[in-house]
């Protein structure tokens, strides 16, 4: 209905079970129509929260229930057109990651058309998010928000707590369906309608709403005999081929390889649900999320590579604008479990901090980025990293690969420090302590980003086209 700016996104989806700490870990990025385009990360306290909400992109409003607890966003800095959220994690312990945008296609909207004046990506997180105290909760009211008011696009919206993962998905203006992932499973979601097989009397681990099988029964738009939720509501057209399901196949074959050794970035019939080959960690789903198609024909950072030889849509590219992964931990006290992995601009060359989000406030380098480029911004950069590295990746690459072994190191050894020194602290006295610990954290980051930034300048500035030395020093 409305061309959407953020409408590329890749979601992975990781059980408690398959994790290597016990964690469930929900991450996505956030890809823009464009590729600059500002983010900044915030927390929303209570009175911050509006109570009547007004949509920017349609004409959708509703008022707002009076009770909304903290939480933390990944706003757009312009709000020309709305709040655009993403992804965070409220002080119950819940996390939400809106949206993936999916596909249907035109036999389900001709059967129930998109809502021109309802809600969509812009507005899911601030109208979901803080009034949630579980994931299952999560989906039920954005279940009933499409009952009453309707969607204008298709999209993937999921949830967490520290037992549950729920990855919902709509179909035409008002229908869906959310399927729990299976604690030792994981699911990777590039832009289209993923759930498969549905079992409508498995209330553990399937939602949907009371009508559904009745809308697709009097629609006729199932044409096999067992309920598949992809094939019925999903789409498979070329560019689902070349844009979509590539994307899919590249991380399952990453975790799973032995999965798809018969597949083709171009197979329609990935599995939605998958099983890795060893316990995933934070390094894992941040490759992944990276990931260019490295190490096969296909990497279009290739010397030589044109559009025949890279025809598939990268998962780490330049429209890259933000990765939340958002991990909840169930061995340290629940007022510390939730952390916020974050990463700005394009992910091949940027790296994850973590933050954590019972806080009081965000540290001001990712919070405060502004519109006009200003490299001490997070955001700025890291958008500034990538373009440098992207037009000399064979010459800076090992660069940015030790600079990012090295932050991540430094983000699990805070997290194991921070741990330590919080777990007699409660109530202000923790949240002064939390958010204390992400400003350490966050300067000592930005302090690398920029030494990496310094550094990749004098590098690229050596080589730049038009360079010219007579052999002398100065002259």
């Amino acid at each position: 209905m409305f061309p959407s700016k953020h409408s590329s996104c890749t979601t992975i989806l990781v059980g408690k079970n398959a994790t290597y700490d016990g964690s469930t870990i929900i991450a996505r990025n956030e890809d823009a129509g464009e590729a600059v385009h500002p983010k900044k990360f915030v927390v929303l306290h209570h009175e911050d929260q509006p109570r009547h909400y007004q949509s920017k992109l349609s004409k959708f409003s509703l008022d707002l229930p009076d009770n909304p607890v903290r939480y933390t966003s990944v706003p757009d800095v312009a709000v020309d057109e709305g709040v655009w959220g993403e992804a965070g994690i409220n002080i119950n312990n819940i996390a939400m990651s809106a949206t993936e945008t999916i596909t249907t296609n035109s036999r389900v909207l001709g059967a129930d058309p998109f809502v021109k004046n309802g809600f969509g990506e812009e507005d899911l997180l601030t109208i979901t998010l803080p009034y949630i105290k579980s994931a299952r909760e999560g989906v039920k009211r954005v279940g009933q928000l499409l009952k009453k008011y309707g969607t204008y696009e298709p999209n993937g919206i999921i949830f967490s707590d520290v037992n549950e993962i729920w990855y919902m998905e709509t179909a035409g203006g008002h229908h869906w369906v959310a399927q729990r992932i299976p604690d030792d499973a994981y699911v990777i979601a590039p832009n289209q309608t993923g759930i498969q097989e549905v079992k409508f009397d498995d209330p553990d681990n399937f939602m949907f709403p009371k009508d559904l099988l009745k809308f697709v029964q009097q629609n006729h738009l199932n044409l096999t005999e067992n309920f598949n939720f992809r094939k019925i509501f999903g789409s498979d057209t070329q560019s689902d081929h070349h844009y979509n399901t590539p994307r899919a196949w590249y991380g399952q074959r990453y975790l799973s390889p032995s999965a798809v050794k018969d597949k083709t970035p171009m197979s329609n019939d990935l599995s939605f649900i998958n099983y890795a080959d060893h316990k995933i960690t934070i390094e894992d789903i941040k490759y992944i999320l990276s990931s260019h198609y490295q190490d096969t024909p296909y990497d279009p950072f290739t010397p030589g590579a044109n559009s025949q030889t890279s025809p598939y849509r990268p998962i780490g590219f330049n429209r890259n604008q933000e990765l939340s992964l958002l991990q909840i931990r169930p061995y340290v006290q629940a007022n510390h479990a939730a952390i916020q992995w974050l990463a700005f601009a394009e992910n091949p060359f940027n790296t994850l901090t973590p933050f954590y989000t019972n806080v009081l406030d965000t540290p001001d380098c990712y919070r405060d980025t502004t519109k006009i480029l200003d490299s001490h911004n997070a955001y700025w950069a890291n958008r500034l990293i990538s373009l440098i590295v992207a037009d000399h990746y064979q010459e800076l690459m090992a660069d940015v690969e030790t600079y990012q072994q090295a932050t991540l190191a430094y983000g699990h050894q805070r997290i194991a420090k921070v741990d330590k020194a919080v777990e007699n602290k409660q109530d202000s006295a923790l949240m002064q302590a939390l958010s204390q610990a992400n400003e350490r954290t966050a300067d000592r980051i930005m302090k690398d980003t920029e030494e990496l930034l310094t550094k990749l300048v004098i590098k690229a500035s050596e080589n730049s086209r038009g360079a010219f030395t007579n052999g002398h020093s100065h002259y």
